[in-house]
């Protein structure tokens, strides 16, 4: 059985007619009508993805892979667009349409007094069709495509509330941070044409084993392996849109977004598409032991160290956004040990409970009347029990405990590390293994500022003219804001993403992990050699989904958890002076993390500041002095002159014209004198 073309092309231009109707007919259609269409776009994209899946999966259809509209062809190159979708495209077609469609539902809710309403559901809705042409792709150009229009968009929806300063410097640094993984990427697509003769995804994997022994000639002595050069270009291109250090700076700031953005962009869709992208390229990254290295390295750094940062944050979105930076480096960690498998699991599992606690927190932050800081929360169980029991859900899931979605996914690539006998493979693990306790860390300090403890607000009646909030820190310093009312639960359009999003965060992983990771479900849309295989040595010792999760409890990463758990109990429940004597200790450290490692600021003084420097320079140097200077300026100064020169020859009087001729003469009989001769003898 084949897969309909006609099903395809739905499921992925429903999204673009939703936003295009959106988009231009906003006035028309109005409020209501912008998310109608577009949810209704979201819903039969959904809907359809699933029962892509389904076929691939029970249906017995084999995998699809065809060219719909020949764009553009030069010689024996092409350019197509069309569409592949095996297991792997499936289960990225269904996280990336189910979350979209909830992430649609909650921005009723979000958005509700916004007045870029329409303008907001065309936005998303471009967002949703630019992944699925990104995953849904066959060829490195439709790929690139996809790639570069999930970058626009993104810019359009960080940026979103383009009055705020924050949020156009937001937008531009994601822009332009973007564009210097973009490059790496465009190269290694160069690459991939120049080696291997064509942009086609199965006719390229096919010809990647003539790369061995390819080099590329970098100097006249240096030469380097091709396959390496390709990947590891590829990889940059991932490191941009994946946040990977040194990349990873705009993710947190991309944060000046509205929070549905935050929750589809950052946790489900976009910056995971690095992490798809190398999986899909398996065949080639394969080859290179080195690219494989490099991209654990980069991984395994970004897993405990932009963790670490997440610590020390009181904004509720950064606390999640430095936490999703992790997690993306136990995806690229897993990619770079070869067990793509587990990258894509955890991409999955990642993609619901992540996106649950973005929506969870923008549910308080409705509440709190946009207010983001923690330090001003506390107490909210109460008020808001659907957010706080549908967050817990999530948070369990982020710190892997056993039984939860994100226990499976993350703790098999926690033992996929320990498998591994990669350069670089024994740094890898101590970080993931770090890792734990870092999560569970800022994890449950999020929680119990936010949900437990006492309330460091006071809603206080001040004489009819709306309430007023006292907020008070723990040595009784205060600060001052408004609120209208108390906390309380969000509408329904905000709590029913909630709960369907917690569902799978808590069950997907029990049900999934012996197929997705032992099972070889993903088939040939993964390849691994044979010694590279870790999930293959570790489905040796798998006994099922139950006796992994009760063997979870026993394992070091749960200790860490465990620890982690006790310490942060002990300090925000009970003695929260702690927390500042820690920070007082541990000074040095925490500003290091506060500042975040001074990556902005030296990128600021190299690379923003410098170019303003250099600008000055060309400006000074070259505009000023030499084109204005020299060519424009100095050019009219020089005609000005000669033509106050001529100007004075033409005096008007009859005797310097009889002079100027007798010296005439005089030159011209001079230099037949001098040169006739010369002349004649020729």
């Amino acid at each position: 059985m084949a897969l309909s073309t006609s099903i395809l092309l739905v499921i992925a231009l429903a999204p673009l007619v939703g936003c295009l109707l959106a988009g231009f007919l906003g006035k028309q259609i109005g409020r209501a009508g912008a998310h109608s269409v577009t949810i209704l776009g979201l819903l039969i994209s959904c809907g359809l993805s699933f029962y892509v899946l389904y076929q691939l999966v029970w249906g017995g259809a084999a995998n699809y892979d065809q060219n719909l509209y020949t764009w553009f062809e030069i010689g024996k190159f092409n350019a197509s667009v069309g569409f592949m979708v095996d297991r792997l495209t499936a289960m990225m077609m269904v996280v990336v349409t189910f979350v979209s469609l909830l992430v649609h539902v909650y921005t009723i809710g979000y958005m509700h007094d916004d007045p870029g309403y329409q303008r907001f559901f065309s936005y998303i809705s471009l967002f949703t069709f630019s992944m699925l042409m990104l995953v849904m792709a066959n060829n490195f150009l439709q790929l690139f495509f996809g790639w570069e229009a999930v970058g626009l968009v993104s810019y359009l929806l960080i940026g979103f509330w383009y009055k705020r300063p924050t949020a156009i410097f937001a937008n531009l640094k994601a822009f332009l941070v973007n564009r210097v993984g973009d490059f790496g990427f465009l190269l290694g697509i160069a690459a991939v044409l120049t080696f291997l003769g064509t942009l086609d995804y199965a006719t390229a994997f096919a010809a990647a084993p003539t790369l061995v022994g390819k080099t590329l000639a970098i100097t006249q002595n240096v030469q380097w392996d091709a396959a390496t050069v390709i990947c590891v270009l590829l990889f940059i291109g991932a490191m941009g849109k994946s946040a990977q250090v040194p990349l990873h700076v705009w993710l947190p700031d991309s944060m000046e977004g509205p929070t549905p953005i935050s929750a589809l962009i950052h946790a489900a869709t976009m910056v995971t598409a690095g992490i798809f992208m190398v999986a899909r390229m398996s065949p080639l990254f394969e080859l290179s032991q080195s690219a494989l290295s490099f991209v654990m390295v980069i991984g395994a750094t970004g897993a405990l160290f932009t963790g670490l940062i997440g610590i020390v944050q009181n904004d509720i979105k950064r606390v999640i956004a430095y936490s999703t930076l992790s997690q993306l480096g136990y995806m690229t960690v897993a990619l770079g040990v070869s067990a793509y498998a587990g990258a894509v699991f955890h991409l999955m599992t990642h993609a619901f409970f992540k996106a649950l606690l973005f929506l969870g927190a923008g549910s308080v932050i409705i509440a709190m009347h946009h207010e983001q800081d923690m330090r001003y929360m506390g107490g909210l169980r109460k008020y808001m029990p659907i957010t706080w029991i549908t967050m817990w859900i999530g948070s369990l899931a982020l710190v892997a405990i056993p039984f939860t979605s994100g226990f499976y996914s993350k703790d098999a690539i926690i033992e996929a590390v320990g498998e591994s006998h990669r350069w670089g493979a024994a740094y890898a693990y101590f970080c993931v293994m770090a890792g734990a306790f870092v999560t569970a860390t800022y994890t449950f300090r999020q929680m119990y500022l936010t949900f437990h403890g006492k309330e460091r607000f006071t809603v206080v009646h001040d004489h009819g003219h709306g309430h007023h909030v006292e907020h008070m820190d723990d040595h009784g310093h205060h600060e001052q804001g408004i609120m209208h009312e108390t906390p309380k639960e969000s509408p329904w359009v905000v709590t029913l993403p909630l709960v369907l999003l917690a569902i799978p965060s808590l069950l997907v992983g029990f049900f999934t992990v012996k197929p997705m990771l032992f099972g070889g479900w993903f088939g040939s849309a993964i390849r691994v050699n044979g010694a590279n295989d870790v999930l293959g040595e570790m489905g040796h010792e798998f006994h099922g989904a139950l006796a992994m999760a009760l063997h979870g409890f026993w394992s070091l990463p749960f200790g860490l958890v465990v620890l982690a758990f006790a310490i942060t109990t002990y300090i925000y429940l009970f003695n929260t002076s702690v927390a500042d004597k820690l920070k007082n200790a541990l000074n040095p450290f925490y500003q290091m993390l506060n500042h975040k490692y001074w990556f902005d600021a030296v990128y600021y003084v190299l690379f923003a500041r410098g170019g303003v420097k250099l600008g000055r320079l060309f400006w000074k140097a070259g505009d000023a002095a030499v084109i204005d200077g020299v060519m424009i300026d100095g050019t009219t100064a020089m005609t000005r002159r000669l033509a106050s020169g001529m100007r004075r020859l033409q005096s008007g009087y009859l005797y310097q014209y009889a002079f100027a001729m007798i010296i005439g003469l005089i030159l011209l009989l001079g230099g037949y004198w001098l040169f006739g001769p010369m002349l004649a003898a020729q």
